[in-house]
């Protein structure tokens, strides 16, 4: 099993069961459907089922402890990444998704199929454009479902 470890973070991929549950038992149904689509990728493809797996966000020093998740949205074929993120209520402002963020898409980037990672955000989502700056991902010009695309700055190849 594939575990990244951060200053205050274990990050790790989570069982299809495990995602299950979460779509049982998530209210939103945005959310649920976006966890769906996360599960259905892992049992189509998965022999790539870490770029569809929710990925969970445990404190190093409170074992059992998850603060958030994040996602990759698969793969494409020219070997881009998209992550997704959310914090639990009451985990904001600590810094967790920036120090998440940041060691998932460099852990992206060392995998030998991965030419660069991507992600959108709402634009009235302050917290999460602060995040994705503070990791180094600029403004694409694009605009995506939800909302506007950034790149990680080092993916960009001149």
């Amino acid at each position: 099993m594939i575990k990244l470890e951060t200053e205050r973070l274990f990050l790790y991929p989570i069982s299809d069961e495990e995602m299950q549950i979460i779509v049982d038992n998530e209210k939103d149904q945005e959310m649920k459907k976006a966890y769906s689509e996360m599960l259905q990728g892992c049992i189509d493809y998965p022999e790539k089922r870490m770029w569809y797996a929710t990925w969970n966000m445990e404190l190093k020093e409170e074992p059992k402890t998850i603060v958030g998740d994040l996602c990759f949205k698969g793969i494409t074929d020219d070997g881009m990444v998209e992550i997704g993120y959310g914090l639990r209520e009451g985990y904001c402002g600590n810094g967790y998704m920036t120090e998440a963020v940041r060691a998932m898409t460099l852990w992206a980037l060392s995998q030998n199929n991965v030419s660069r990672v991507e992600a959108e955000t709402d634009p009235d989502n302050q917290p999460s454009k602060n995040v994705l700056a503070n990791v180094g991902f600029i403004p694409t010009g694009e605009v995506g479902e939800e909302g506007p695309r950034f790149v990680f700055e080092s993916a960009i190849r001149i």
